[in-house]
């Protein structure tokens, strides 16, 4: 094996020294590993789920109920990531870590899926590492996120995740 000192230092997609607990709204994206199409198909212009789309859905739901100083906005899932604003409220709990127990929680559910269900297997991880964010300055800006999220299954065709 070599030396991990030959490796580059991996660099955080974070912003430097934001606190990511702090009050307000964050525009996310999480990645399905390889960017399989796990969660459905968009026809018509339409996000169709699927019951492994469904799942992330409901634990995506979840989340406010985990954390009751978090609250959910607009959100998507589409076949192969999802994009989700979410409002932090207080200080008492942060973005990653949310983000970290939402993949746990939809892992081990889609794990449960395969073996019962036939859902179609993943290989290695079912999320991609880390999950992009944009830290949202503005009302206007966030009804801009709004949009974005509610058309994203119309713009399928041309987003950067579409394979």
């Amino acid at each position: 094996m070599p030396d991990q000192q030959q490796w580059p230092a991996r660099k955080s997609p974070r912003l430097q020294g934001f606190d990511y607990a702090s009050e307000g709204a964050y525009f996310i994206t999480i990645c399905v590993q390889n960017r399989m199409h796990l969660f459905g198909t968009v026809r018509d212009d339409k996000m169709h789920l699927n019951s492994a789309g469904e799942m992330v859905v409901t634990r995506w739901l979840e989340i406010a109920a985990r954390y009751p100083h978090v609250d959910l906005d607009a959100f998507v899932i589409m076949p192969n990531h999802l994009h989700g604003i979410v409002l932090l409220e207080q200080q008492d709990v942060g973005l990653t870590q949310i983000i970290q127990w939402f993949k746990i929680v939809t892992t081990n559910r889609f794990i449960q899926g395969h073996r019962q269900h036939g859902w179609e297997n993943f290989t290695g991880k079912l999320w991609q590492r880390s999950f992009h964010d944009h830290i949202v300055r503005s009302e206007v800006e966030l009804n801009r996120i709004r949009e974005y999220v509610m058309h994203n299954p119309a713009l399928w065709t041309t987003d950067t995740l579409y394979s």
